[in-house]
């Protein structure tokens, strides 16, 4: 077996012994077996953390917690075309893509060592010889639920802060990518300053394991991310134990393309970032908002960049577009451009790959121009390489347009006008907009969702306070009569 659960300083397999396989999804073989964790591990691995976070000095020794972080980045750094290999055959994304994950994931990790060792409160003297202390406390055990669409630095942007604020932590890996995600953490294991049971690992085909975490009294910070249905039911379950969450959900990222944009420039850009990770992240570029005046041009040059995407295997280092994450997912895609009715129009219809890559979920992009306002590829989330484009006249309608989603993720701007590029910026409704770029992230900034896109934020400092508690001490130095 190739991905075990990671439990209080071991590697062991469920008592069920269960097992689950990890497929490739550029082949549909098999990558390797790993352990389909029961209610037992579950309940094993908070155990743990919660043991580590009241009997260990992990909560109380920033320095420790910084080099632990910083000794795991250098390992990672270490291991990057291994750990980039297995992700992208587990995965099928381009071992270019893969690598650049890895690399951010150094990144921040290497950035929450050296937050680890500032963090600060406050003391104020309100009167003579009465003073109260702000300080910042770790928030206890913390749950992290992880997608499959960027499984090590979306691990990695909770876990880091996490532990760089003094927290414990149990991981729940996706099934799709558990042979990654154990991978990573292996070399976190190596690690003999860590002490045992701070962090902890388990992977489950079904959800289960999930919902004990949501449950468990021990746990007191929920961090995950996926889906908005999903978040939803996580926000509403947590309530019982009154339990933070910290949430990225869903997006429909708008691209508004103002008149005065360079198209010959923006358009590659914008392709690459609608079809990166195949256009299964919450950020991906999706719905082209292209002005009147530019709307033929528009349409010719996405057209063209979209039918030369080249499409294959991740392992090819000509492939810019790997397979869906599986059939299921791919055959969605499929279905969603069959379902397309007048007065909207595909204009690039995506199809299933043949040939040597039959066996793969392959699907090649797509874009549609999108009339009716009410059509599911604007009002729902695609998660895949299809593409909407819709015209505006005015900036105004441009805005109006873009906020009319329930989601709020991520946004672009497109102009040679800075100053009306940020004017509209500062009126989307979403919690990163980018002007003249889509899809860069940083770990020394924040991210997260405004509307049914999340609670919270990661990244950056304030990624710090989801893991913390403030706590008020008051006391005098009058002496008494």
């Amino acid at each position: 077996m190739d991905g075990f659960s990671w439990i209080a300083g071991e590697w062991r397999a469920s008592a069920a012994s269960k097992a689950a396989a990890s497929i490739n999804p550029a082949t549909g073989t098999i990558v390797g077996v790993f352990d389909d964790a029961d209610e037992a591990s579950v309940r094993a691995a908070i155990a743990a953390a919660s043991a580590a976070f009241y009997h260990c000095e992990w909560s109380s020794t920033p320095r420790l917690r910084a080099s632990v972080l910083l000794q795991f980045a250098e390992l990672l750094y270490g291991s990057r075309e291994q750990i980039a290999a297995l992700l992208t055959a587990e995965h099928g994304k381009p071992i270019g893509q893969s690598l650049v994950e890895v690399d951010l994931s150094v990144s921040e990790l290497r950035y929450y060592a050296g937050l680890a060792r500032n963090i600060f409160g406050r003391v104020i003297e309100l009167e003579s010889s009465l003073f109260s202390m702000i300080g910042k406390e770790p928030a206890g055990v913390t749950a992290i639920i992880v997608p499959w669409n960027a499984p090590i630095i979306l691990m990695i942007r909770s876990l880091a802060p996490a532990l760089a604020a003094g927290c414990t932590c149990v991981i729940k890996a996706a099934p799709q990518t558990a042979l990654t995600s154990a991978a990573v953490l292996r070399l976190l294991a190596k690690i003999t300053d860590l002490p045992t049971g701070v962090v902890n690992s388990f992977s489950e085909t079904g959800h289960e394991g999930a919902k004990i975490l949501v449950d468990a009294p021990e746990v007191r910070v929920i961090s995950y991310t996926g889906s908005t249905h999903v978040g939803k039911q996580i926000a509403i379950a947590a309530t019982n134990t009154m339990k933070r969450v910290n949430l990225e959900l869903g997006g429909s990222a708008p691209v508004i393309i103002l008149d005065d944009a360079d198209l010959p420039s923006a358009v590659p850009q914008i392709v690459r970032a609608a079809t990166f990770i195949t256009g299964q992240q919450c950020v991906a570029a999706s719905r082209l908002l292209v002005s009147h005046k530019q709307l033929e041009e528009a349409k010719a040059l996405f057209a063209k960049s979209l039918m030369d995407v080249v499409v294959g295997s991740g392992i090819d280092p000509a492939t810019q577009m790997g397979p869906m994450i599986d059939f299921v997912a791919r055959d969605r895609m499929l279905g969603l451009l069959n379902a397309v009715q007048k007065p909207d129009e595909i204009l690039v219809r995506g199809a299933a790959l043949g040939g040597a890559h039959a066996d793969g979920a392959f699907v090649t992009p797509s874009l549609v121009h999108v009339r009716d306002p009410q059509s599911p590829l604007i009002t729902e989330e695609i998660f895949g390489p299809i593409l909407t484009l819709q015209s505006f006249s005015t900036d105004d309608e441009a805005l109006e347009r873009a906020n009319a989603s329930r989601f709020g993720l991520a946004a672009s701007v497109w102009s040679a006008d800075l100053a009306r590029a940020q004017r509209l910026a500062r009126r989307i409704e979403a919690g990163t907009v980018w002007i003249n770029m889509h899809g860069a992230l940083h770990p020394e900034v924040e991210t997260g969702g405004y509307k049914e896109s999340g609670v919270g934020r990661l990244h950056g400092v304030d990624a710090m306070n989801e893991f913390l508690e403030s706590k008020h001490m008051a006391w005098t130095t009058k002496q008494r009569a």
